[in-house]
């Protein structure tokens, strides 16, 4: 592993805040799962002011990172800076046959085995629901392959999947990613995803609550950004790629998911959906003012079933990164 050279201070800092056997079993614990205060406190037995006192010192040496969502907070490695890398140095170092970590190794299971439970009956409650439109179009599987299709082969490092719902873009490239972050505004949903997650073994994928619209993340942080099965639900589609135009790399590209125009009002009614569909050259005229080049648009036709089409549009990037013998330039 190469890490980052850092100062004299800052180097300190990380090591002193790892130097607690609390704090280093906190540290492996959410080097495998994104945790809240109230897991951490089942996994060790500790009380909850004590725990946060422990994070709070972590988060402040850059070795976890803390990502509110309403009334909770989930803490995970560091993954900004070389907090991360320092902790995982940390952690690859400690025995994994260790009597305590193999202790909390099963609290931890759990506490995944108690989160799959809570989104499993929550998606139960409203399976009806779910299974009523995804009746209405195109099949899941047949959308899926047109997604595998559109991105290629093509390396992707980073992957952000805007409105993530259950999870399934960042469970479907999971293996093909080094990084993979989902955001939603829905809590139950972001719950259904850590569950897929966990289920799938993606440590490298995370999730978290997020605005669309207001993205808190760096400019120029991803390759891929997805947007699927989300914008029917916005009042400003134009809003949305704009934002997730704002943190593509150079060269990035973005794929948009959604419904072709079609007249089933219940889902406005029922399923708050602010648009009934999209024309081709709505979403194209939207990518193009945002600074994108169209790449690709295909409309997926529902089966002998369904009433809705699907439209895939891929865009990219224009700007072009040079690689020079010693620097790299944006142009």
């Amino acid at each position: 592993m190469d890490l980052m050279p850092l100062t004299f201070p800052a180097l300190t800092a990380m090591l002193k805040a790892a130097a607690e056997p609390t704090r280093l079993r906190l540290l492996a614990l959410v080097a495998e799962a994104e945790l809240t205060v109230s897991d951490l406190t089942a996994i060790l037995r500790q009380s909850q002011p004590r725990l946060s006192r422990h994070l709070r010192l972590l988060a402040a040496a850059g070795l976890v990172e803390r990502h509110r969502e309403g009334s909770w907070a989930f803490f995970r490695l560091g993954e900004r800076g070389s907090g991360g890398d320092i902790a995982r140095a940390l952690i690859a170092r400690l025995d994994s046959n260790d009597p305590v970590l193999a202790r909390d190794r099963e609290r931890l299971a759990a506490v995944r085995a108690a989160r799959a439970a809570a989104a499993q009956n929550y998606f139960r409650r409203h399976a009806a629901e779910w299974d009523r439109i995804r009746k209405l179009h195109v099949a899941d599987a047949a959308v899926e392959a047109a997604i595998r299709a559109a991105l290629g082969a093509a390396p992707i490092r980073s992957l952000l999947d805007l409105g993530t719902g259950t999870g399934r873009m960042l469970e479907l490239f999971g293996a093909d990613i080094e990084r993979g972050l989902g955001l939603d505004l829905s809590l139950d949903m972001l719950a259904l995803a850590r569950a897929r997650l966990d289920r799938s073994g993606l440590k490298h994928c995370s999730v978290r609550h997020g605005d669309i619209n207001d993205l808190a993340l760096p400019r120029d942080s991803f390759d891929v950004v997805i947007i699927h099965q989300v914008l029917h639900f916005l009042d400003d589609g134009a809003r949305a790629i704009g934002a997730a135009t704002r943190v593509l790399r150079p060269g990035g590209r973005l794929l948009i998911v959604d419904f072709a125009p079609h007249q089933l009002e219940f889902l406005r009614q029922e399923h708050a959906h602010r648009r009934l569909g999209f024309a081709a050259e709505t979403v194209t005229q939207w990518l193009e003012a945002a600074g994108l080049d169209l790449v690709r648009q295909q409309t997926l036709p529902p089966g002998p079933e369904g009433k809705i089409a699907v439209s895939l549009w891929l865009a990219r990037d224009p700007r072009v990164v040079l690689a020079a013998p010693a620097t790299r330039e944006v142009a």
